[in-house]
Order: C-alpha cells, then sequence, then structure tokens
C-alpha cells in the first residue's frame, strides 16, 4: 500500500494566521505601546480563567506574544491543562503564526507519521486552528477582572 505523501494547505494556513492576526488585534488593538494585559474568560460550567497576554518582543516589522491561562485556583483535573501560546506578530503581512505550544518549540510545517511525538501531520495546521477557536472564545467570553467594562476593539 502506498501512503498518499501530505501536503501543506498553504492557502488556508495564510488564511487562519490572517484571522488569528485579526484576533489578536481585536484582544489588544494597544499592542505598540503596553507590554501585558489581563482580563478574565468564563468558561464551561461558569469557571473563570484568567488570560495573561506578554509582549516579549518587539522589532520593526513583528512582536513575539506569548498568551496564556494562568492556573487556576479550583482543583484541575490530570487531563485539563491550561494553554500557552507564543505567537509570531507579523505587522506588515497582518498574520499571526503559532510558534511554540506548551514549551515545544521548532514547529514544523508536517511531519511524518508515525513520529517518536506522535505529532500530526499538520500538527502545526491544527495549533493555529485551535489558537483561532481559543481567541475567538475570549474575544466572546472575556471581561475585565476589576469589575470595568473591557470592551475589543472591532476590525
Amino acid at each position: 500500500m502506498i501512503k498518499k505523501q501530505y501536503t501543506v494547505d498553504l492557502a488556508g494556513q495564510m488564511a487562519q494566521c490572517e484571522a488569528n492576526y485579526a484576533r489578536i488585534m481585536q484582544l489588544l488593538p494597544d499592542m505598540a505601546t503596553i507590554d501585558q494585559r489581563l482580563f478574565g474568560v468564563e468558561l464551561s460550567g461558569g469557571q473563570l480563567a484568567q488570560i495573561r497576554i506578554d509582549i516579549t518582543e518587539r522589532c520593526k516589522y513583528t512582536t513575539m506574544v506569548d498568551i496564556s491561562q494562568l492556573p487556576s485556583e479550583q482543583k484541575m483535573q490530570p487531563w485539563d491543562t491550561a494553554p500557552r501560546f507564543s505567537l509570531r506578530v507579523y505587522h506588515d503581512a497582518q498574520m499571526a503564526e503559532v510558534v511554540s505550544f506548551d514549551a515545544r518549540r521548532a514547529l514544523y510545517a508536517s511531519y511524518e507519521y508515525p513520529n517518536k511525538n506522535m505529532f500530526q501531520r499538520d500538527e502545526k495546521a491544527q495549533l493555529n486552528l485551535f489558537l483561532g477557536e481559543w481567541l475567538s472564545h475570549c474575544l466572546q467570553y472575556g471581561h475585565a477582572l476589576d469589575g470595568s467594562q473591557l470592551c475589543f476593539q472591532t476590525l
């Protein structure tokens, strides 16, 4: 049986990264001037999670951003983890892509399968899709932690 070679859906990945750029800019429209934002997000079952966005590096055309869900005071299940993303935000191309997830660095566009880490062939594409869903949830259910109104800019 001949395995079909996996090919990267470049157009799909670029569209996802463009959508993620729009989402991160809604959450952090003042990215050029602030270093951190902290807000709350409602999870299923009425739980509240704290989300922190940190700017870790600024260059002329790119910004490195860490986004993490802070550990909850409530007891988490063994399978329940608080996601941590590192993004590279390309301002000139208006794209944002995942460069690290939960401290796993050097994500490749595709992987041979099976592999020792059991990454899917399209692991990076799946992480960018997950980031988009997660950012969308933050936009829909996010709120200020101090009781004030948190209004995300609509692009």
